[in-house]
């Protein structure tokens, strides 16, 4: 991938096309308060967008290009067309242009310490949890988080140390832009395959990216993939983490009662580090926190003080979220978007005691559901009830001739509808007291979720 000149030591005044975006609002929120005169602008109104608002920073609904002003510099998406119209503009009057992950690695390289969180699947969780241990553990990151931490009302922190915690996300091999001291690899799967093509291909990027790792790799010890992109790293350390004593850091002494959050000994090499009673559920969060505590560990941070966090997170927006209760059904939203996370986040939800599971899935992206289908099926068949919605394009055209109907005619009982309001009826005239309501996906099923409690509120009302 090619790598940029740093010009931000050249700039003072850039605007930011698609502000509202999460990858977006971080860099745009981080830079403002650094002193840079940021504007931005967006297509639709959203909470991000009203975040980045209420920091101070101008934005502009639509895109015209009068929006870009005097800005020096514009960042966009990889998901911007050539012929947008800021963009066009911005090229036309010959200021430089940069893609959101180009801008990261700038932005990540003017900190020292820089902590990048990567793998397939829990980046964000993973990324919240390490930087809630480092806020209260008083060493004063900054980062930039692909979803909600409570504790920093946002997804990016401005602080006063040389430490930065990011998310690095491997689409489009963005996370090449970036230059670690300490990298943590959670897992590698194929997805993305509309860039990648082959699992091979992805592995091939993660080993490009461990080798630009200066200090440490924090890894999943039980992870093939993940063992064959760090294998034959040298001039850094490799830390692991995994289920088994065969990782340098492990779980024990597991509460066997059966319950949906993890409750255990933070082990490291053989000695006991503390405990951990996890209000997040699932195994693969256990296994967040375990990376989390790893890299925490590694810069130092005392283990009880490390245990105290973890059990002390709460979770991140869009991370099985519990959005209330009403007539005695939960209402829950989670970001998963992958048969593998799929299948984490549903078993999960099948062992928190439950009467029934309303699980409402918006498949995200032709290619996925194409390439995936039957690990979409199996994961799918978990809860009692599957509703699902068309697929979500995002930036697709539907070349595999995939359809919603085919993922059902593999799931039997399930169904689906063409708008989320059909879909709210659908489940509210059958969900029980006792029942979840459990949303999930990678796009904007959450209005589904949101559209779900609005009713209930009118009918309780």
């Amino acid at each position: 991938m090619e790598r940029h000149e740093n010009i931000l030591k050249s700039l003072r005044r850039i605007h930011f096309l698609g502000v509202g975006g999460s990858g977006m609002c971080p860099m745009a929120q981080i830079l403002f308060e650094k002193g840079y005169e940021i504007t931005g602008s967006d297509q639709n109104e959203s909470d991000t967008l009203e975040r980045v608002r209420a920091s101070g920073i101008p934005v502009q609904l639509g895109n015209r290009p009068e929006n870009i002003g005097s800005a020096q510099a514009l960042v966009y998406t990889a998901a911007c067309k050539p012929d947008n119209p800021e963009l066009a503009a911005a090229r036309e009057k010959g200021i430089p242009t940069l893609e959101r992950s180009v801008m990261l690695g700038m932005l990540t390289s003017l900190y020292p310490e820089l902590v990048a969180v990567s793998g397939t699947h829990g980046k964000t969780t993973t990324t919240a949890m390490l930087t809630q241990i480092l806020v209260e553990a008083g060493r004063d990151p900054s980062a930039i988080i692909g979803g909600k931490l409570p504790l920093i009302g946002g997804n990016s922190r401005v602080g006063a140390s040389d430490t930065m915690v990011c998310e690095a996300c491997e689409y489009v091999d963005s996370f090449l832009q970036l230059d670690p001291v300490v990298s943590l690899i959670l897992n590698i799967e194929a997805d993305h395959l509309d860039y990648f093509k082959t699992l091979e291909n992805i592995v091939k990027s993660f080993r490009q990216f461990a080798g630009q790792t200066s200090r440490a790799l924090i890894v999943n010890g039980e992870d093939k993939n993940v063992m064959a992109a760090v294998s034959g790293q040298e001039g850094k350390e490799t830390v692991t983490f995994g289920l088994t004593s065969a990782c340098d850091y492990y779980p024990a002494d597991l509460n066997e009662e059966p319950t949906a959050c993890e409750d255990f000994t933070l082990m490291c090499r053989g000695q006991a580090l503390g405990r951990v009673e996890l209000s997040v559920p699932g195994k693969h969060n256990m296994l967040n926190a375990l990376a989390a505590a790893a890299a925490a560990h590694d810069l130092g941070v005392a283990p009880e003080a490390i245990c105290r966090s973890l059990s002390r997170f709460s979770g991140v927006h869009r991370r099985f979220e519990v959005l209330g209760k009403f007539q005695g059904v939960t209402v829950a939203d989670d970001f998963a978007h992958h048969p593998t996370e799929l299948t984490s986040v549903l078993s999960s939800a099948m062992k928190m005691g439950y009467r029934q599971v309303w699980a409402v899935f918006q498949p995200h992206t032709y290619s996925r559901t194409y390439a995936f289908l039957d690990g979409f099926a199996k994961a799918l068949a978990i809860p009692d009830h599957l509703v699902m919605t068309e697929i979500l394009a995002v930036r697709e055209e539907n070349i595999y001739g995939i359809q919603t109907s085919d993922l059902a005619a593999k799931v039997p009982g399930s169904q689906w509808f063409g708008s989320f309001e059909e879909i709210a009826g659908y489940v509210m005239e059958r969900a029980q007291p006792g029942d979840l309501i459990l949303t999930l996906g990678g796009g904007d099923i959450y209005k589904c979720a949101n559209l779900i409690v609005e009713k209930y509120r009118a009918k309780a009302q």
